[in-house]
């Protein structure tokens, strides 16, 4: 079974945010035990698997996502990283539709090779501060807000200086009822950096509690990103770097209940797995 390895949102290799993509030849998933021990051997934060659709009049792919130690219902990285393989392989031009248990996808590519995924916008609500997030980041939040079904938490804090200084307590954040925590800031420059800068916004991602202390770059967060800068620094369109070690661009642009991400991939491994995997 061929198994690529994509840095997704980076147009050079080693940056961005590895994902690992099996596209199966059947149409249907095999257990899940055998993709979630694939995705444990990885040990990437997400791997994905996708099987062809030619009966379904909405998709053309099915697609699932698992992190080392649990599937997830929405990953940013790996979708993009799934439609670069299909598009690299001839299997799509164009925008292809994936059946996901965040709904249909799509995944558009240009002719340069830029991917721009429809995804659903996270609904924000402003939430008090968990006991112990503080003490947890390192880090006194300036706002917090639930991000609804996908299941984050969403924090602010004072400026990117004190963003990119966050050394979190991995296992007090794990115990936090949240797939993972959010944390942002905006861009040394302020609401100028847009204008004349690389990036409007600057985040980082922690999710512990699915075997991921820090994702290097997490599209759908991006989802609750968006509104919530897009609606501070009154414009649709923005860019976003997630200021990991590896880094990341996502551009997003906001359009009501859906929130477009665009960004490159970089296939950097092509490998197979072992019979019987």
């Amino acid at each position: 079974m061929r198994i690529r390895t994509v840095d997704a949102f980076t147009d050079r290799p080693y940056r961005g945010n590895p994902a690992a993509v099996v596209l199966l030849e059947e149409e249907t998933f095999p257990a899940d035990e055998r993709m979630q021990r694939v995705a444990n051997e990885m040990n990437l934060s997400e791997t994905a698997f996708a099987h062809p659709l030619p009966g379904d009049a909405g998709a053309d792919w099915a697609l699932r996502w698992f992190t080392p130690a649990a599937e997830v219902d929405l990953c940013g990285h790996a979708t993009l990283a799934t439609a670069h393989v299909l598009h690299s392989d001839g299997l799509s031009s164009g925008t292809v539709r994936f059946r996901t248990r965040s709904g249909v996808l799509t995944a558009a590519t240009a002719a340069g090779g830029a991917i721009t995924l429809d995804f659903p916008t996270a609904p924000l609500t402003p939430a008090p501060a968990p006991p112990g997030l503080a003490d947890a980041l390192g880090a006194e939040p300036v706002s917090v807000h639930d991000t609804g079904t996908l299941g984050d938490l969403l924090v602010e804090v004072s400026d990117e200086g004190t963003l990119r200084a966050l050394a979190p307590d991995s296992t007090a954040l794990g115990r936090l009822p949240h797939r993972g925590v959010i944390v942002t800031a905006i861009a040394d420059g302020g609401a100028e950096q847009g204008s004349g800068g690389q990036y409007d916004y600057a985040s980082r991602m922690f999710a512990p509690s699915v075997g991921i202390p820090e994702d290097p770059v997490t599209g759908s967060a991006h989802t609750a990103l968006a509104p919530l800068w897009s609606a501070r620094l009154g414009r649709e369109s923005l860019t976003g770097l997630q200021c990991s070690a590896r880094t990341g661009l996502v551009r997003t642009t906001l359009r009501g209940e859906r929130t477009e991400l665009t960004g490159a991939a970089v296939t950097v491994l092509d490998a197979h797995l072992c019979a019987g995997w």
